[in-house]
């Protein structure tokens, strides 16, 4: 018997009937302690396990960012989950942009987006997206990770200062924010998987927190940040012309 009792009431099934519609043989499963949501779906997924599931982590112990930097929140202040998807868009570029775009345009209007997989709000990170992929048989299978601040963190050494969604929605909750964001950003998946990201790129720049402003690259290029081109590459205008990038392994900041 299973004696564990979930923090929250979560609408699991209001959200499985509002996507099976759209991705069929669809779960969620709902798991009160692990080490990574992402990190669990890419074990299932090369172990050959390939169906689409929403995982959701009420608390993770060794939950990953961007770059290998982890991801730490007591127990209720923040949403952390993953989709798995089999996945065969014709052109991966600026898929975490399009996944950004999709939670943003869920959450408000005042929400922004940091290239390449950070959402912000009022120039403090309210939480990011880690994608990765795996491909067997030549069939390729995608794990969205979300994590999304509901409280401040606690912890006083982060690279960027935290914001939360309780300053900008009252009442707030992990399973509410759940649920408005799901629909849309399994809506916003499969458009993507057949469309790319090149109509997303108006919607993506007027949301861009660093678009105009003096940048610099963890590479070491400096410039003027001019918004993402059509594929989702970064454009910074240096003395030396326009530079582009799309490397998943520069970071870029607000001078």
């Amino acid at each position: 018997m299973n004696d564990w009792a979930p923090v929250h009431r979560w609408p699991a099934e209001a959200i499985w009937e509002a996507v099976v519609t759209q991705v069929p043989g669809f779960s969620i499963e709902i798991l009160p302690e692990i080490d990574s949501s992402n990190t669990e779906l890419m074990r299932r997924a090369k172990a050959g396990q390939h169906d689409p599931i929403l995982l959701v982590a009420e608390r993770q112990t060794a939950g990953r960012g961007r770059l290998g930097r982890t991801w730490t929140g007591e127990l209720g202040d923040a949403l952390t989950f993953s989709m798995g998807l089999p996945y065969q868009p014709r052109d991966w570029s600026g898929l975490s942009l399009a996944v950004g775009l999709s939670l943003a345009e869920s959450l408000g209007p005042e929400v922004q987006l940091k290239w390449p997989n950070d959402l912000w709000w009022r120039q403090r990170k309210l939480g990011g997206i880690l994608i990765e992929a795996a491909s067997q048989g030549g069939q390729s299978y995608v794990v969205v990770g979300v994590g999304l601040n509901i409280r401040k963190p606690l912890a006083s050494d982060l690279r960027t200062p935290a914001a939360a969604i309780d300053e900008f929605w009252d009442g707030v909750s992990a399973p509410a924010v759940l649920e408005r964001v799901t629909q849309s950003l399994v809506a916003m998946l499969l458009k993507f998987e057949t469309q790319g990201f090149a109509e997303l790129q108006t919607r993506f720049n007027a949301r861009d927190a660093i678009k105009g402003l003096e940048v610099t690259s963890s590479d070491g290029h400096q410039g003027k940040c001019m918004g993402v081109d059509a594929q989702g590459a970064l454009q910074i205008q240096t003395q030396q012309g326009l530079l582009k990038i799309n490397s998943a392994e520069v970071s870029v900041r607000p001078v």
